[in-house]
């Protein structure tokens, strides 16, 4: 097959001295036998995206190993210099459970000290959260974490952060890209000063355990504690050495372990995706949850910053919560436990994202506080909390199954959100009442809200050009109608341009720019259109309400609600 000039020429500049010998052998035997591979690993680079850099282990430019993270690690050390010039430069480093997590983390490290500054590496797989943490309890100047999250055991990954303990965000993060761009392969220091790098265990965790369990607990009675039945998993991830310690030490005693995804295993052999979004990577915990009658299931993802949580209906039956409905659950909780301490003073808010569901706007104004929206991903929530110092962070999410509790962490948490989840369902079970109930009645006082996310997976180069012409497409031809609902206003976050039908009217959108377009329809209907920053997919997002005017109409309204989000998506041929 024909291999372009400027794909040849990166490959033959990792021929060179500079890459070792096994790289060199495995770009040689790509040429003879996989020219296909050899062209999707070097096409590229890496790019950044919503959650750091992820990619495919392997040789070449757009793949992840130690040339690819060693790069953005000297790129990010020269950037450290310049904006600390007279400080002892100090940063954490955490990695999860996926293959080679751990010696790319040591590689990642080696350069850091190579490059003068002062490492703390976790001598073990830590959750991303107790890295975020560490950064700022450790007073670093930024983080790194090897992970990739949900993704397939093919991948891993590079999420950096700052000294505020949140990921990467505007400015600092187009300067370091930039100046890792500008970089050659041979200028990475990989020669490591081991007496900067320092390993770091039990002090952070208990520290970490300590934080969480203060931000995260509410004066749940001990007895009440002890009567919720709590089914776990860590879904062969880094939570395991969290979660169970931490919901010891807050008085939970009835949590039952799901034996077979405890251990840390980067194949997760036992699901097909270890995210606690899919409803297969919860189905084990949820069978046992079944034969000993827990009240509650939590799961987590990998690198435990996204949590899942089942809960029974009110036909006693263990339901999948969605990211939205477990996050409108745990801010009205929130909101309702500042409220009756006296708490709340005007100068609060809470975080959401612009694909999240609309009810948190509600929330907020019931309880007058402020509902901050960003760009989806938890630094732009973090991002709120230092750029508006003046104001208290209670508590905010996002639809993908994550949330953060308070700002210690300043990343999603699961560690936090389960022990917050747990709080919640043990004080409704002590009451009489559920999590499910709690969550019908938030929809009789502020309108039933149902969401849905579908995504259409398109691997590859031809993959993203299909994603990239679905996204013209819906610019350039917008539709005026879905489902027989007029689109009323259409935003578009890329141009930061907005387009309001009904008035006439256009206006400027504040937040960052980022490829989104989401359309708002007559009847209250939302739909978003986003492309993956970290996946090779495109995700379409759908929102829909109607009043709700008792719990005992809540299965119709619901089932007119999925009919309604059935309809849009057949509507706009999406299905």
């Amino acid at each position: 097959m024909h291999i372009e000039q400027s794909i040849l020429n990166k490959v033959n500049e990792w021929l060179t001295p500079t890459f070792d010998e096994e790289t060199q052998a495995a770009i040689v035997e790509m040429m003879t036998s996989a020219p296909k591979d050899l062209e999707e690993s070097f096409y590229k680079n890496l790019e950044f995206g919503t959650g750091g850099m992820r990619g495919i282990m392997g040789v070449g430019t757009n793949r992840i190993n130690k040339y690819t993270l060693g790069k953005n690690t000297q790129g990010l050390s020269d950037y450290l210099k310049k904006s600390f010039p007279n400080e002892q430069l100090k940063v954490a480093i955490a990695y999860d459970c996926r293959h080679n997590s751990d010696t790319l983390a040591k590689v990642v490290a080696d350069v850091f000290s190579a490059n003068g500054i002062h490492v703390y590496l976790f001598s073990e797989m830590r959750p991303t959260p107790e890295l975020s943490f560490a950064v700022r309890y450790l007073k670093c100047h930024a983080g790194i974490v090897l992970t990739a999250s949900h993704n397939p055991p093919e991948y891993n990954g590079y999420k950096v952060y700052w000294q505020d303990g949140g990921q990467l965000v505007p400015p600092e993060d187009a300067a370091i890209i930039k100046g890792i761009e500008a970089l050659k392969y041979s200028e990475i220091k990989f020669e490591a000063n081991e007496s900067l790098i320092e390993y770091i265990d039990k002090e952070v965790d208990e520290a970490f355990a300590k934080s969480t369990i203060e931000n995260a607990s509410f004066n749940t009675p001990a007895e009440a504690k002890a009567n919720l039945k709590i089914v776990y998993t860590s879904l062969h991830g880094t939570s395991i050495k969290a979660i169970p310690n931490v919901l010891e030490k807050a008085g939970y005693t009835d949590v039952q372990i799901v034996p077979e995804q405890a251990e840390p295993n980067g194949d997760f052999p036992t699901v097909k995706s270890p995210n606690p979004e899919e409803p297969e990577a919860l189905s084990m915990s949820i069978s046992l949850a079944e034969k000993t009658g827990a009240d509650i299931v939590v799961g987590t993802d990998p690198d435990s910053d996204r949590l899942g949580v089942a809960v029974r209906d009110l036909d006693g039956n263990i339901k999948l919560l969605n990211g939205n409905q477990t996050m409108v659950i745990m801010t009205a909780f929130l909101l309702e436990q500042w409220k009756r301490t006296n708490k709340l003073t005007g100068k609060e808010f809470i975080g959401s994202t612009i694909v999240s569901t609309p009810m948190m706007l509600e929330l907020a104004a019931a309880y007058d506080v402020e509902c901050k929206v960003g760009l989806t991903g938890f630094k732009w929530i973090a991002k709120f909390i230092k750029d508006f110092p003046e104001l208290q962070f209670i508590g905010g999410g996002e639809e993908s199954f994550g949330y953060m509790v308070g700002d210690a962490v300043r990343d999603k948490d699961a560690v936090a959100a389960i022990l917050l989840v747990s709080e919640i369902a043990a004080q409704a079970k002590a009451s009489g009442s559920s999590i499910y109930q709690e969550l019908m009645n938030l929809y009789v006082d502020f309108g039933f809200y149902k969401e849905s996310l579908i995504s259409i997976t398109k691997k590859g180069i031809e993959g993203a050009n299909e994603i990239k012409q679905m996204m013209v497409e819906l610019r350039e031809n917008p539709l005026t109608e879905i489902n027989g609902e007029r689109v009323v206003c259409i935003e578009d976050y890329q141009s930061s341009k907005g387009k309001d039908f009904m008035n006439a009217d256009e206006f400027e959108i504040t937040i960052p720019k980022s490829n989104v377009l989401i359309y708002y329809l007559e009847d209250g209907s939302k739909i978003c259109a986003r492309p993956s920053g970290t996946e090779p997919k495109i995700k379409f997002y759908f929102s829909v309400n109607a009043p709700l005017d008792s719990v005992a109409e809540a299965k119709e309204v619901e089932n007119d609600l999925d009919n309604k989000i059935a309809n849009i998506i057949a509507a706009m041929k999406l299905n």
